[in-house]
């Protein structure tokens, strides 16, 4: 651990208290999902971006609070590294046009925001993981200034009792221990929100699940970490490692990891809720004053604090979120599938194309006659996902009628065609379903995705003299003019 990150208490309660809580919490929230007035009147969807910061060198750079300081703007929030950010963009409606808006305020907020990062010599880079990044950089100095992140820190290692152990294998596999989460502020990645009915809710969870295979293939954009070439999408392992508070003993016994696939197909959002509670120790205990049995008696919306932060520590690839928003006035509750797959990067219209595939598909798949997930084991489904962190475009991804195919064949031949109709019915504009959607074609045929652009590049670079060092920074050089541009990854050269 970083020597400047002290070991530190948490606020301290009583754990017994806590589970009491949080126990109650669900109690209330399954009333709440036969009884109560969820909003989703007018479903919206968000975005977070997480991203990275580096120097003019184009090395991590730790100064998230002087950059954060000089946005000034309240969109723009810490993240665990001190050389992170995280930029989260109000939710909006998808009908219409609203997707090509969305893409030219994003656009134009993160240029200002680079801008102000300019001038304290940092740039803002959107990447899974930053390849520049060493081990050296995570000694000291790399956490964000948060009792939070020191407390979650402290709780993980206490749960584990040693030392995190990351094995991760590919073409030049990586062993190492830490002695901090420092290895998890490497993973950034883009959050898409969707918000939806308590009938909704399961059909559009189980459909992402089955999605998240092939979200992967087309969208890896991490395949370095600590100078080494590791899977498409090392992020999806990194993360997991890092964050693990199972000792070896714990894994045998079949304890599940807190990032976490899931392991069977639900019937409501609060198999998920119910799931956490029964498998996972609490990380953060902080006891709230809500009485949410009272708030209910009484006509209000509880807000089942304890619920909602346990639910934080549970890191589901797609999260289940319940949140409380105010209408006209009046606190409404309402629930979110938060899905949390896919790497930032590379450029805002890659993001956006992302996002209109997951969107699209979404509505096709919760709403087929026979859904997919019928005809598809959970497991299926888990390995799609494996197969695609490791692999990316070159991944070989089961579906239904189909066996197991190329991403290419898969994309091309069944989902995008899917995409285009979920769109359709979601009212979005042909020529703005079109724009996004032809980015995933061009993708698809062109077999390259962020991940494959930087392996390629790099490549070319070494083979011209550079060594792996710097190739890694030129390529990065690269990447960021090439995602100032705009321009599909998969139109991008390699030098």
């Amino acid at each position: 651990m970083g020597k400047d990150v002290k070991r530190t208490t948490y606020a301290r309660v009583d754990r017994q208290e806590y589970r009491r809580k949080v126990q109650l919490c669900l109690d209330v929230f399954e009333t709440m999902l036969a009884q109560s007035s969820f909003e989703f009147d007018r479903p919206l969807t968000g975005m977070e971006i997480e991203c990275n910061l580096v120097d003019d060198a184009y090395q991590p750079a730790m100064k998230n609070q002087d950059v954060l300081a000089a946005i000034a703007d309240p969109a723009y929030q810490t993240e665990l590294g001190a050389y992170n950010i995280e930029f989260n963009v109000p939710p909006r409606a998808l009908r219409g046009r609203t997707a090509v808006e969305l893409e030219a305020d994003v656009r134009a907020s993160l240029n200002a925001a680079e801008t102000k990062a300019n001038a304290g010599g940092a740039h803002i880079v959107m990447i899974g993981i930053l390849p520049t990044l060493m081990p050296e950089h995570l000694a000291d100095g790399w956490m964000s200034e948060s009792t939070r992140y020191a407390a979650l820190n402290d709780s993980i290692f206490n749960a584990r009792g040693e030392d995190i152990q990351i094995n991760i294998g590919g073409l030049e596999p990586l062993s190492l221990k830490s002695t901090s989460i420092a290895p998890e502020s490497a993973c950034t990645s883009m959050q898409l929100h969707l918000q939806v009915s308590p009938a909704d809710f399961a059909d559009n969870w189980n459909a992402a699940q089955v999605l998240a295979g092939p979200q992967l293939a087309l969208g890896a954009n991490s395949p370095y970490f600590f100078g080494h070439q590791l899977w498409s999408e090392t992020r999806i392992e990194l993360f997991a490692q890092s964050t693990d508070t199972r000792p070896d003993e714990l894994k045998t016994q079949g304890v599940r990891p807190r990032v976490w696939f899931g392991e069977r197909w639900i019937t409501s959002i609060f198999d998920l809720f119910e799931e956490n509670v029964r498998y996972f120790p609490s990380l953060l205990p902080e006891v709230s004053d809500e009485d949410p049995v009272a708030e209910l008696a009484a006509g209000r919306t509880p807000h089942l604090p304890e619920l909602r932060l346990h639910n934080g520590t549970v890191y589901r690839w797609n999260r289940p979120v319940y949140d409380v928003v105010e209408v006209d006035g009046v606190e409404r509750p309402h629930l979110r599938v938060e899905n949390r797959v896919l790497p930032a990067g590379p450029t805002v219209i890659d993001m956006l194309a992302n996002s209109a595939f997951y969107y699209g598909m979404l509505r096709t798949l919760s709403e087929e006659d026979r859904t997919v997930w019928t005809k598809m084991s959970f497991a299926a489904a888990q390995h799609n996902f494996l197969e695609a962190a490791r692999h990316g475009m070159q991944a070989r991804l089961y579906w239904p009628g189909l066996g197991e195919v190329t991403t290419e064949q898969l994309v091309l031949g069944k989902l995008l065609p899917m995409a285009y109709e979920g769109l359709d019915r979601r009212g979005v504009a042909t020529d703005v379903r079109d724009r996004f959607l032809g980015v995933i074609e061009g993708r698809a045929r062109a077999g390259r995705n962020g991940a494959v652009w930087q392996v390629s590049t790099v490549q070319a670079l070494q083979q011209g003299g550079m060594t792996r060092p710097a190739a890694l920074a030129e390529m990065l050089r690269l990447y960021c003019d090439h995602m100032h541009s705009n321009e599909p990854v998969h139109t991008w050269e390699v030098p």
